[in-house]
């Protein structure tokens, strides 16, 4: 069960990926049409607040059409076969499914107690989907349906069919059982979800005047299960679902920055709900308190190594918010390590909400400033500066408090091994067993990757599913003994390996999707 929930988290993250530079621009776009912040020339009519407008309205792409890329995620992350039909079919079906949902609140929306001729939007619990009158289900309904496509294509797309059906066979047949079975689910949806909708609203007072702890916890949880790959479940419906705020705290803090950006009144009063919206704060202001104390408690001859190590990492962590190739250099060596972390993260962010700051910080430095600092810095620059001067201060303490526990208990972190300890790209020793492709580019290097990992798992005929997410390799096995230690993992350029049974983890940072394709590719799966 726990293998399956991680593959799912990685399918959810895969659109997740796009919200970040679409995020940015909408900012960009918000700030240079602010006639406070640019002056007249970003006045309605003028050339300037054309071109931003066409910038704005092409980077709300992936935030209005989020369901549909959602569809597409689950389907390419959890199809087990033909993965590009399967998102296809999972697409269609849910269409289908809107299609249904919308034309019985048109006729019977009394009876499901919806008013279906409000407007789409606000408390009136409907949306345009696609171009679809219908109930707005968000996220949850988006990943509900796919799931439901994905197991109609698992289970039926190999289905034989006689021969006088032929045509039918495939795609066409998941589609077909698709079409009936969104049926019975769309009436079902019609019956419950306004009532989950009266629900979420109650939820959404709740967690808003749930104060300091709320934001503890919520921070505390979604760093804690980053090992365990269920941190998606966390901040999923918090970031991009209802949990919190309609629409997701990502889409509806890019709504409200116009306003933001022009009122002094104090941000986390007129958007509380950005408090569940810190957690990147750690990743800016954590991560090189981490990096300098494993550096300093290095040994001598080992810094070098340990400095080309973190250093990367670190800055992955700080721009990017990317911080999963820091945190698993020392998270299987010193777990303790790693609950402590999780522990200062969401002191951190409990604490700057303490001094009112709130906003989309989920990312690293990039993220932060061109959403949050740059569009309204101007009247709100004390709230910033004294998330800064928090982030520091956090900054010093994990770098003493890991100075002292590595220390104290002798925890081996980079560097303080006798032994070769962990270690960025090297690809020395299996280069040389490559047979025969061309060396230097960016693809070979990537299959040099793969072949080292695939002979590690004991080889492509021990391989039984492989999968992704943010920066790990997953992989299961069909015999957990034929896998290979560590160091031949490393060789290959992981930072860490996770084993439970036949399920592994390759810590392989950024380029893992590009990895994962050549291990398809060389196994055929």
């Amino acid at each position: 069960m726990k293998e399956k929930l991680q593959r799912f988290g990685g399918a959810m993250f895969t659109p997740v990926l796009l919200f970040a530079f679409a995020g940015i621009m909408v900012a960009f776009a918000l700030m240079f049409n602010n006639t406070q912040i640019v002056g007249a020339i970003a006045e309605e009519g003028t050339l300037w607040h054309g071109f931003w407008t066409i910038i704005e309205n092409g980077a709300w792409t992936v935030f209005n059409q989020m369901e549909i890329l959602f569809v597409t995620g689950i389907a390419l992350g959890l199809a087990k076969k033909a993965n590009a039909r399967a998102v296809l079919e999972a697409v269609v079906i849910y269409l289908t499914f809107n299609y249904f949902l919308s034309s019985m609140l048109e006729l019977y929306g009394s009876t499901f107690g919806v008013d279906f001729t409000q407007e789409v939007g606000g408390t009136s619990g409907l949306k345009m989907i696609a171009g679809i009158r219908t109930l707005d289900t968000g996220i949850i309904g988006a990943i509900a349906i796919a799931s439901l496509a994905v197991f109609l294509h698992n289970r039926y797309f190999d289905k034989k069919l006689p021969d006088w059906l032929g045509i039918f066979q495939g795609s066409s047949f998941v589609v077909i059982v698709g079409f009936f079975a969104m049926l019975p689910v769309s009436y079902l949806t019609a019956l419950v979800w306004p009532n989950v909708q009266s629900g979420i609203e109650s939820t959404q007072v709740f967690m808003t005047n749930s104060g300091i702890f709320g934001v503890w916890l919520y921070t505390f949880m979604e760093r804690v299960l980053i090992p365990t790959g269920l941190h998606h479940f966390v901040y999923t419906p918090f970031l991009f679902g209802p949990a919190i705020v309609e629409g997701g705290i990502v889409t509806s803090f890019i709504e409200n920055l116009p306003v933001l950006a022009s009122t002094e009144a104090s941000l986390a009063e007129v958007f509380p709900q950005g408090a569940f919206a810190l957690h990147g704060n750690s990743k800016m202001f954590a991560a090189p308190g981490i990096a300098a104390a494993f550096y300093f408690t290095a040994k001598p001859e080992n810094r070098k190594k340990v400095a080309a190590l973190v250093i990367p990492a670190t800055l992955t962590a700080v721009l990017a918010g990317i911080t999963e190739p820091l945190e698993f250099t020392f998270l299987f060596v010193a777990p303790v390590l790693f609950f402590i972390h999780a522990f200062l993260a969401a002191t951190m962010a409990t604490v700057m909400y303490s001094f009112g700051v709130v906003g989309d910080m989920g990312g690293g430095l990039i993220e932060i400033a061109s959403k949050n600092w740059i569009p309204l810095f101007n009247n709100h620059a004390g709230t910033y500066i004294a998330q800064i001067l928090i982030g520091l201060s956090f900054t010093i303490i994990y770098f003493f408090l890991f100075r002292y526990l590595i220390v104290k208990f002798n925890f081996m972190t980079p560097g303080r091994s006798d032994k070769e300890g962990a270690k960025l790209y090297s690809k020395k020793e299996y280069r040389e067993r490559e047979k025969g492709a061309a060396k230097g580019s960016p693809a070979d290097q990537y299959a040099d990757q793969a072949l080292a990992f695939v002979e590690a798992f004991g080889g492509a005929e021990n391989i039984e599913t492989v999968n992704n997410c943010a920066t790990r390799l997953r992989v299961r096995v069909k015999d957990a003994t034929k896998v290979k230690d560590d160091e031949a993992f490393n060789e290959g350029g992981a930072m860490g390996v996770v084993r439970n049974k036949q399920s592994f983890q390759v810590i392989v940072g950024l380029s893992v999707s590009q990895v994962r394709e050549a291990v398809e590719s060389l196994t055929g799966i």
